[in-house]
């Protein structure tokens, strides 16, 4: 079984009990750190799925490694633990994000520039681009990417709106050598 349909029940459970507590924001504020780690601490996962390590040893890491996060996070945390699908809690993450920013209607975008945006440009790019996707407002990711030359790449979801200076003399490179 593929992680993201193992994670969607424990995403979907999860996003009830945040949504029913009205605390979305802040579970989904702790999901974001989980999410974070579990991505890129492989030693973590290779921790918890050792058949030798105990429950307990496990639980104990855990407690240790996010303290002050929502006793919610947590229980769904060592549930997947001990049902060894430890390896599919980055995912149950991503979905638990996903579901968040689709009822509030937010989207993550990254947003690539030349330099560092500031907060007004921030507000400016997210104005235009939340209504060509259909949302209420993007939460921005930006990334300075010199290679650009000029302008702005932005990619939400799968979709990709690329005004850099280095995107248009791509296409006017592919449109020469038809």
């Amino acid at each position: 079984m593929s992680d993201i349909s193992v994670a969607k029940p424990y995403a979907a459970a999860l996003f009830q009990i945040a949504a029913e507590q009205n605390l979305l924001e802040k579970i989904e504020e702790d999901v974001r750190a989980v999410k974070d780690v579990f991505s890129n601490e492989g030693e973590l996962l290779e921790f918890l799925e050792h058949p030798k390590v105990t429950k307990e040893a496990k639980r104990d890491l855990i407690t240790a490694s996010f303290a002050g996060l929502n006793t919610q996070v947590l229980n769904t945390i060592f549930i997947m633990i001990d049902r060894h699908r430890a390896d599919s809690i980055a995912a149950m993450a991503e979905e638990f994000i996903s579901r968040a920013n689709e009822e509030r209607s937010i989207a993550d975008a990254e947003v690539y520039t030349v330099r560092p945006l500031t907060e007004e440009e921030k507000t400016e790019v997210s104005a235009v681009f939340a209504a060509k996707v259909g949302k209420k407002t993007l939460r921005i990711k930006n990334i300075a990417d010199s290679s650009l030359l000029g302008g702005i790449k932005l990619r939400i979801g799968n979709r990709i709106f690329d005004g850099s200076v280095s995107g248009k003399l791509e296409r006017l490179e592919r449109q020469l050598l038809r």
